[in-house]
């Protein structure tokens, strides 16, 4: 079903037609595959696909390969790319600016959304506003909609006062990430731009292999790939880019400072968010994310707590947490390369308890689903049903468990887990031996093709 709305803008009014949006295309790393799936699971989001990157190359590959992905399907496709980790209030105010860009996108223009400044920011790269929209091959479409205009030119995150004058002058804006155009124009300024890209990525995506859900980029070809943004490979060098203002209530989750500043605020100005208890606490972000957080006497802090670890940091230098990861690399803390739960093409595990000799495990198992049928020679298995029903094979057998019954699983014997029914299977799983790795999983059977 098509919608029609009538927008005014200035002079200009004009009617759009609202069609159906296309599934989305992700395009993350192997590492978070299974949380991404899960997570638009939960959103009830249908996706066109999720494509995995073996290596990170900036920007430019990625949406390279986003269109040659939607090229396959559509000639004319229009990409909006937006990064995951934005915020934005007014989406009404966004959804007018994005069908601005749909207007300048089919007369083949290159569209960024300038975010129209709030304060004299200087983490943020610059894009200056130029004359009236005049695309090359195309009239002057006029007084079009979104008040848009010409990039001039980008310039890179200013010092203070260079920024005290971007602000003034009312012509420069932040620069967004985000982006919209046709899949085909894009791909062709980086073949005219950046042709080592776009051969990298034709190549990785004709050699690439579907697996389960995910699309996997070639692993040689993609490595071969040169890594740039899409801002220094096209945007900068097109003459066929058009900044659209926006002022919707933007603001780029980079960090807990900027989530204090969109969270909504209590009586002393904290954001507050789970189990937390507070006096004489003020301008604070505090966050729980599995107990009780009780602060007493804080001015100006980020508290974050999660099952991994927890953070305690004075707003002015959650910037250095950069310093904290590295010391976890270092030590090879287990904290620093994975979560307590880890998202699995079946479910998810969480590690509740761990220690040398033995590990308890929460798994949560959708309908529908099983864990691979696999042995370990150095650690025995307790099963234990906290809801739902699951099929079990151990050995030769193969009986049922219900809430509240158990199994015991001895080293060398081969087992799975498979959930029959129509709701989530939930087994606490207790594993103790000599070695609880992934170096002691022998996978006989894999419903996911994993090796």
């Amino acid at each position: 079903m098509q919608e029609v709305r009538e927008h005014g803008f200035g002079h200009f009014r004009a009617s759009f037609i609202r069609k159906e949006v296309a599934d989305p295309i992700i395009i993350c790393n192997d590492n978070h595959r299974f949380m991404v799936a899960e997570q638009l699971r939960i959103m009830g989001v249908l996706w066109d696909a999720i494509v995995l990157e073996p290596v990170g190359r900036n920007t430019a590959p990625a949406i390279a390969v986003a269109a040659l992905k939607i090229l396959e399907k559509n000639r004319e496709a229009v990409l909006l790319v937006l990064p995951a980790d934005h915020f934005i209030e007014n989406i009404s105010v966004f959804q007018e600016a994005v069908e601005a860009g749909r207007y300048y996108a089919s007369m083949s223009a290159l569209i960024t959304f300038g975010i129209v400044p709030t304060a004299p920011e200087t983490g943020y790269g610059y894009i200056k506003r130029g004359g009236p929209v005049r695309l090359k091959g195309e009239n002057s479409p006029g007084e079009g909609p979104g008040n848009a205009a010409m990039i001039e030119s980008f310039v890179e995150k200013p010092d203070l006062q260079t920024a005290k004058q971007y602000l003034e002058s009312g012509q420069y804006f932040w620069n967004s990430g985000m982006f919209m155009f046709r899949a085909d124009k894009v791909l062709e300024e980086l073949e005219r731009f950046s042709p080592d890209i776009v051969s990298a990525c034709r190549k990785a995506v004709s050699l690439g292999k579907t697996d389960l859900d995910f699309f996997r980029l070639d692993k040689g070809a993609f490595e071969e790939c040169p890594s740039d943004s899409i801002d220094y490979a096209v945007m900068e060098k097109t003459d066929s880019g058009v900044v659209i203002p926006l002022d919707a209530g933007w603001n780029d989750l980079g960090s807990w400072e900027a989530l204090w500043n969109v969270g909504k605020k209590d009586e002393n100005s904290n954001v507050l968010s789970g189990d937390v208890i507070t006096h004489d606490v003020a301008d604070s972000y505090i966050r729980s994310g599995s107990r009780l957080v009780a602060a007493v006497g804080l001015s100006r802090h980020v508290v974050v707590e999660t099952p991994d670890a927890v953070l305690v940091s004075h707003r002015d230098r959650v910037q250095d947490v950069k310093s904290i990861v590295s010391k976890l690399k270092s030590g090879n803390r287990r904290e620093a390369i994975s979560h307590k739960i880890d998202y699995r093409p079946w479910g998810s595990c969480e590690t509740l308890i761990f220690s040398e000799r033995f590990y308890v495990n929460h798994l949560l198992i959708r309908p529908g689903q099983k864990i691979s049928l696999q042995r370990h020679e150095h650690r025995a298995e307790h099963w234990v049903i906290i809801d739902g029903t699951a099929l079990v094979t151990r050995g030769e057998e193969t009986f049922t468990l219900t809430r509240d019954q158990s199994v015991f699983i001895p080293a060398g014997v081969a087992h799975r887990l498979e959930n029959r029914g129509d709701t989530p299977l939930d087994v606490i799983e207790v594993q103790t031996g000599n070695d609880i790795t992934a170096a002691d999983i022998a996978r006989m059977d894999d419903a996911y093709g994993r090796e």
